[in-house]
């Protein structure tokens, strides 16, 4: 009876969700400072995701939130956002306040430790009315045997009558328009293409309606009763009217199920309901024999030290090692994305699909990769570096008539490609990350020589062959070390980091290489990455240079001479610089990896240059924070001086608004570089053995703490923080994270990296062999 049921439901819904059209709206993605985002926790079977483990059914929904409301919630694969947000308007006798625009919020973890951590990505959120007549908590998380997200809202009264709606802005198959919505008392639908939703609450809605978008997502609930049809299309919202209060405190249940169709939306959302709150929530956190997030983080052997070693008793580590986890996909094991945001999603178009940060850059995917593996997660390490083949070019890759061997700019976590760019960096970090999980004795002797002719030796070819890439709008040849572009994305040239990670990716390829039993390639790489090695101060350390003594490593060299003043290009709106204008935090990978020492001249040389605060906010890269009731002060760095990603310093705008770039626009300071700056100091304690008890607690009180205190409330650290300069509309403190991008992957793979490497005392992404060959007898 009840599939009938449902069957039934869905004929009409259909009906009802093809009935009327509209105009479509503008539409844009929501705020992008997450305070909280989460999934379930699936078990691998075989090292893939896969029904029937001990996780049961895989579920493939993840969720955000953000200035107290729920925001992209995403189903299927991990960048295919369904809806926009969902949030609570509430009618008073003195008005309509939303939350959001009328409140301030809280947000919290719903299961901690007794010391106060985090045992899941489930959260409580406290909405207040900034006038005190209402408040409103939210709990969230996913249902783990459904594709379904479970909200919990609690509605407390608190002077006078209220009446409480849900108003959801669906943009379903990733678009903000082009959607389908229909609205009763039993559900609030839509869908796009094969993408569905239905939003069903434990009892009946009293009223609910379908509209289009027009100027104003509120416009429903702004009349003296709810106003509205039984469906809508184009860009629309869909809102749901809940029983008036006239004092206390209302709990409802809702549930919003997707699927491939209607009938399976709705038997996700009646399916999560029926387990109800408390099981769901339990087995979601894995309590008692149920497997789940606790299960995780018990799985993770090193995650006790690496609290030890934290300055707020393991909060963030903790929370860190929920973060990395969440933001992987669920159909493809181990594709690790940078993060679950679109930056700037508040005014980023929404009418053409948009993956924003959701995406694979094997560079933060290195990165992700080797954070859970200094956590002691093995499997998920082992899975990343299996995944990788995926985004390599070849020969069949789609659209590619040149060159293969390297990795992929950016692509969705099925492959498909999205940019094309050629980064010598994310060629390289694959090689080393295999040559760790080899040497960590986690990935087989065998594996590694399988991979070595199909993946790893195609890669090192590249980095020292490059060749003619033929692909997309890329028609260029790439002639190693120089890269086409640098970590930033934005300029080709000879760049310090990037070489960095070319010479050390070559190394161990040698490495590799001899287990293979290629003794001629193995050479090869050698002899690259010396000549490669032989030339890093030729071509990227100025001796002519404006800042301090005139001798530090630049940014970036477009040529063989770091000393002829030529300008680079213009990038984000800013301008044209000369290259020895340009310094940034990048020679510092030199020593991260052992291409040299911490001590070696030109490194040391080049810290004033790069810590100078007296020069002027265009080319000033460090900055240096306080925060209330914390003593002394903490480090941060820009990417790079006259950097303009970023909010606009002039007018106070996000970034790149309208698609357009701005002369204004200002890159902001990045929580990882606190980070790459403790793992330099920490090399430095180390050159002459383990580093003692003081160095240890010097790094762990400047550079741990500082990454502790740029994260936000929900313990998720952003991409960028607020450094003080220009306009400052969204009220940020200094140090608050901005509207870039929260929670950044990289930055809390950096952190959990640091305190690996604190703990162990000595840095974890060093690579003995580049070591023993570039900085002898160093750390």
């Amino acid at each position: 009876m009840r599939c009938l049921k449902m069957l039934a439901l869905a004929s009409a819904a259909a009906t009802a969700l093809g009935a009327v059209a509209h105009a479509e709206t503008p539409t844009t993605w929501a705020y992008a400072a997450k305070t909280g985002v989460g999934a379930s926790y699936e078990a691998y079977v075989d090292g893939a995701y896969k029904d029937g483990g001990p996780t049961g059914t895989v579920s493939k929904v993840w969720f955000s939130i953000a200035d107290g409301t729920l925001t992209e919630t995403m189903y299927g694969l991990i960048h295919e956002a369904q809806i926009k947000q969902l949030r609570v308007a509430v009618k008073t006798p003195s008005g309509l306040a939303v939350e959001g625009a009328d409140t301030t919020s809280t947000t919290q973890y719903l299961h901690v430790d007794a010391a106060g951590r985090p045992l899941s990505p489930a959260y409580k959120m406290t909405t207040t009315d900034r006038q005190g007549r209402f408040e409103i908590e939210k709990r969230i998380f996913t249902d783990p045997d459904q594709n379904a997200l479970f909200v919990r809202v609690t509605v407390r009264a608190l002077k006078g009558p209220v009446t409480p709606f849900l108003v959801l802005e669906p943009h379903m198959a990733n678009t903000g328009g082009g959607d389908a919505g229909a609205a009763s008392a039993s559900a609030l639908r839509a869908y796009e293409g094969k993408a569905f939703l239905s939003l069903k609450g434990a009892r009946s809605f009293v009223k609910a309606v379908a509209t289009p978008l027009g100027s104003d997502a509120l416009s429903a609930v702004k009349a003296a009763t709810l106003t509205g049809g039984a469906s809508a299309k184009g860009a629309i919202v869909l809102t749901a009217e809940l029983p008036r209060q006239v004092s206390g405190e209302a709990t409802y249940d809702f549930a919003l199920g997707f699927g491939g169709d209607a009938v399976a939306a709705d038997q996700a959302a009646s399916a999560a309901l029926s387990t109800g709150y408390d099981e769901v929530l339990a087995r979601y956190n894995g309590e008692g024999d149920r497997v789940g997030w606790e299960d995780y983080l018990a799985s993770l052997t090193e995650l006790p030290r690496l609290r030890k070693v934290s300055e707020d008793g393991g909060k963030l580590v903790q929370a860190s090692a929920l973060m990395l986890k969440v933001q992987e996909d669920r159909t493809y094991a181990g594709a690790l994305i940078a993060s679950l945001s679109n930056p700037w999603g508040d005014t980023v178009d929404a009418s053409k699909p948009s993956t924003g940060y959701k995406a694979v850059w094997p560079r933060d995917f290195y990165q992700c990769a080797m954070a859970l593996a200094a956590l002691g997660d093995r499997e998920t390490p082992l899975a990343a570096f299996h995944y990788l083949p995926q985004v390599q070019v070849k020969a069949d890759t789609k659209g590619n008539s040149g060159v293969g061997g390297w990795f992929l700019q950016k692509t969705w976590v099925d492959g498909t490609t999205e940019w094309v760019g050629v980064q010598l960096d994310q060629t390289a970090m694959p090689i080393m990350l295999g040559w760790k999980l080899w040497k960590l004795g986690w990935l087989p002797e065998a594996d590694l020589k399988a991979y070595y002719s199909k993946m790893i030796k195609p890669a090192a070819d590249f980095l020292v062959d490059g060749g003619k890439v033929e692909i997309g709008w890329n028609h260029e040849t790439i002639t190693p070390p120089f890269t086409q572009q640098e970590r930033w994305e934005e300029q080709g040239g000879h760049s310090p980091s990037t070489t960095a990670a070319t010479i050390a990716g070559l190394v161990v390829a040698g490495d590799i290489a001899d287990l293979a039993g290629d003794a001629a390639g193995a050479a090869r790489y050698r002899a690259a990455a010396d000549a490669y090695s032989a030339k890093v101060e030729a071509r990227m350390v100025t001796t002519k240079g404006p800042f301090g003594d005139g001798t530090y490593y630049v940014r970036l060299n477009q040529n063989e001479d770091p000393n002829d003043h030529t300008p680079i290009g213009a990038a984000n709106g800013q301008i044209a610089p000369p290259k020895d204008q340009v310094v940034d935090g990048g020679f510092l990978e030199l020593v991260r990896y052992g291409v040299r020492r911490a001590d070696d001249a030109a490194i040391v040389g080049s810290l004033p240059e790069l810590d100078d605060t007296s020069r002027a906010d265009l080319y000033r890269v460090r900055y240096d924070f306080k925060f209330p009731g914390v003593k002394g002060e903490f480090p941060g760095w820009r990417r790079y001086d006259i950097d303009g990603y970023g909010e606009d310093a002039q007018t106070g705008a996000n970034y790149g608004v309208g698609g357009k770039m701005s002369p204004g626009q200002r890159g902001r300071v990045w929580p990882i570089f606190t980070g790459e700056r403790g793992h330099y100091e920490l090399a430095l304690a180390s050159l002459n053995g383990k580093p003692d008890a003081a160095a240890i607690r010097k790094i762990r009180d400047r550079y741990v703490k500082a990454m502790e205190l740029f994260a936000n409330e929900g313990l998720l650290i952003p991409e960028q923080v607020w450094d003080g300069i220009g306009p400052n509309p969204h009220g940020y403190a200094r140090g608050e994270g901005t509207d870039s991008a929260t929670p950044l992957a990289w930055s809390h793979a950096e952190y959990v990296k640091l305190l690996r490497s604190v703990s162990d005392g000595q840095v974890w992404d060093r690579y003995d062999p580049v070591a023993a060959r570039y900085a002898k007898s160093g750390g």
